[in-house]
């Protein structure tokens, strides 16, 4: 089944700035004794098998040991409310891995199923600022770094970091998270955060 999506994309996780697992390729351990997580994906332009998923959004949670490459990872979905039975399917499809893409390299590392739930999910990419909220379980917003030395320069980005979403990664401060919902409760308010453009094709 052939598929393409293109959008962007912004995670937060409980890790001090900058998250060690993405700035190592997921060679060092988190900062803590476990990771929790919340990555979003809002899909600008996508197909799956002939089915336009354009203007939906995805997000996942995630619980793992510190050391994430070595497994034992918890993950749950929040599917956008206003995908169709049709979509919604083809799309958990997906961002389950088990229509192949970068997503696919982490099943391996999932141990336990936290389930998919239905929600209204509102993704806003306003300049520098993005933010994620998935009716009463989610509300993360994130602010891209910028260099006190050249406010109007590039952005500081790590490159070849091997993340699912794009290896190269734009860091940013994290204004306010909450994460409430499918078996999961946590903050990572002031921790690190992540945003960059998707585009995959598989």
């Amino acid at each position: 089944m052939a598929w393409r999506l293109e959008g962007t994309y912004i995670e937060n996780c409980n890790c001090d700035i900058v998250c060690p697992c993405a700035a190592s390729a997921f060679a060092a351990p988190a900062t803590y004794d476990r990771c929790n997580a919340a990555l979003a994906w809002h899909i600008d332009s996508g197909e799956v098998d002939g089915t336009d998923v354009s203007d939906l959004s995805v997000v996942l949670v995630v619980d793992s040991p510190q050391q994430m490459s070595e497994g034992n990872w918890r993950v749950g979905m929040f599917m956008d409310d206003r995908a169709s039975d049709e979509q919604a399917e083809k799309l958990g499809g997906i961002f389950s891995g088990q229509m192949g893409g970068p997503l696919a390299n982490l099943v391996p590392l999932i141990s336990e199923n936290l389930g998919m739930e239905v929600a209204p999910i509102e993704y806003i990419d306003d300049g520098l600022r993005h933010r994620v909220k998935v009716g009463d379980a989610i509300d993360v917003e994130i602010e891209d770094l910028v260099s006190p030395f050249d406010p109007d320069g590039p952005l500081p980005k790590l490159t070849e970091t091997k993340h699912p979403a794009n290896s190269d990664l734009t860091p940013a401060r994290t204004l306010s998270a909450r994460v409430q919902g499918l078996g999961l409760d946590f903050s990572g308010e002031g921790k690190s955060g992540f945003s960059t453009p998707f585009s995959w094709v598989e």
